[in-house]
């Protein structure tokens, strides 16, 4: 045998190998972005829920301390703002939607 046989396919094995190991490397730091978002995403929604919570308790306490009536425009107002809110976030989640479709198509 000669030598420059021998030496492609050691050649060709070490490109096969680089190819794996940066195909490894790119599908690992994929799988760890979309994990950090994932979890960033879910601290997001639990700091959100906290907030909400503790801003409904004490609109519930100052309610209660001020009095028990409210006006009918009180009640038509609280509805508009949660579904403002609840439009945002709609909004917002279509919005990541996009994105991560067009990280993915990029990724592809």
């Amino acid at each position: 045998m000669s030598k420059p046989p021998i030496h492609a396919f050691f050649l060709g094995r070490a490109i096969a190998e680089g190819i794996y190991e940066q195909l490894e490397n790119g599908i690992t730091n994929t799988l760890s972005g979309l994990g950090k978002f994932d979890a960033e995403q879910r601290e997001n929604l639990r700091n959100f829920i906290d907030q909400v919570s503790e801003k409904a308790n004490r609109e519930a306490q100052a309610g209660n301390n001020t009095s028990n009536m409210s006006s009918p425009n009180d009640l038509d107002s609280q509805p508009k703002d949660l579904q403002a809110i609840i439009d945002d976030l709609r909004y917002e989640v279509a919005q990541l939607r996009e994105e991560l479709k067009k990280y993915r198509n990029r990724s592809s």
